[in-house]
């Protein structure tokens, strides 16, 4: 009886906590970092369907644009923004003109972010520092913007979009990996920061997604074998899920205040199986790092994606990509 009294309380305890962090996107002011393309659009998509007011920053004006008027064009509330994430200043600056225009800012979501793919042998120092500029950095940049005014309300979101990468270092990215590495422990130390001054923090760990963004992403060595590996993967049903169904997931993870999100079967199986045998799976990827395509081509030189087609990307291979690409703004 007394065990079923405990039980009872702590599950009433769960259900209460849950309530209080219930936060209705209606009306709340969002702003998107990477929102004109990809994942980011999929996600200002979803925040508009739940009546949020939409903030967009993204480096490339055209892209922007056309991101804002999709969603203009659906009764969507936007403000979009120039900004380059690596630059705090800049970062500083997008804050602050959130904050003037909209009044406040309520959710913030990290969701920028750069990807290199290639074998270490061609990455050099400055790949690794640009990775931790973009998927490090420009996070940490613009939650220490927003706390403050976050903290003045005791309300607010943080939402860190990191990767399975941050959590399972993936062959050939490495300076990708390390910099998600980094975002994963800035965020869930956040989060334990910041909940006595209200403000709920989330680690989002995607595996691969369905948002066209390969064509966008930066290979090296031989640069059309990386692509062809890298954009296939991307678009298989077996081994990604589609942009809309993570945005989804992502969105409801906030309205619930969730710790952490890990996206997609796979990924969730590969997190398991790391956490339980590490050295395994090590040499698993060592294995996995074999088989992928070795050093030369053009080297430290970096191609796009769209620069690195082949005979099997673009390809039915990579159809569901390549859809996915012309629906979130992928093309140019």
């Amino acid at each position: 009886m007394a065990t079923a009294l405990v039980v009872a309380g702590g599950l009433a305890w769960l259900a209460a906590r849950r309530r209080r962090r219930h936060f209705d996107l209606a009306g709340r002011v969002v702003l998107i970092t990477g929102g004109s393309r990809g994942l980011g659009l999929v996600l200002a998509r979803e925040f508009a369907r739940h009546g949020a007011l939409l903030a967009l920053a993204a480096r490339d004006v055209a892209t922007l644009e056309r991101a804002r008027d999709e969603l203009v064009a659906c009764g969507a509330r936007v403000f979009a923004l120039p900004c380059d994430v690596r630059d705090r200043a800049q970062v500083d600056a997008l804050v602050r003109r959130v904050e003037e225009h909209f009044g406040r800012l309520d959710v913030l979501v990290n969701n920028a972010g750069t990807i290199m793919v290639g074998p270490l042998e061609h990455m050099t120092l400055g790949d690794f520092e640009d990775a931790m500029a973009t998927n490090f950095w420009a996070a940490a940049y613009a939650a220490l913007a927003a706390l403050p005014g976050m903290r003045r309300r005791r309300e607010g979101r943080i939402v860190n979009i990191a990767s399975i990468g941050g959590k399972v270092s993936v062959p050939h990215l490495l300076a990708y990996s390390a910099s998600k590495f980094a975002l994963v422990g800035f965020s869930e130390g956040l989060r334990a920061a910041v909940a006595k001054d209200g403000v709920v923090v989330t680690t989002v760990c995607p595996g691969l997604m369905r948002t066209g963004s390969p064509r966008h992403a930066l290979f090296k060595g031989r640069h059309r074998a990386e692509y062809a590996w890298f954009s296939i993967s991307d678009a298989s049903r077996l081994s990604s899920i589609s942009a809309e169904r993570a945005a989804r997931r992502i969105v409801a993870a906030c309205i619930r205040g969730e710790a952490e999100v890990i996206l997609s079967p796979q990924a969730k199986a590969v997190s398991v199986f790391h956490g339980m045998f590490p050295g395994l799976t090590a040499d698993i990827l060592a294995v996995v790092h074999r088989l992928l395509p070795g050093p030369g081509g053009i080297g430290t030189a970096a191609a796009r994606g769209r620069e690195s087609e082949s005979v099997l990307a673009p390809s039915w291979l990579t159809a569901l990509g390549d859809e996915a690409a012309e629906r979130n703004n992928e093309v140019a």
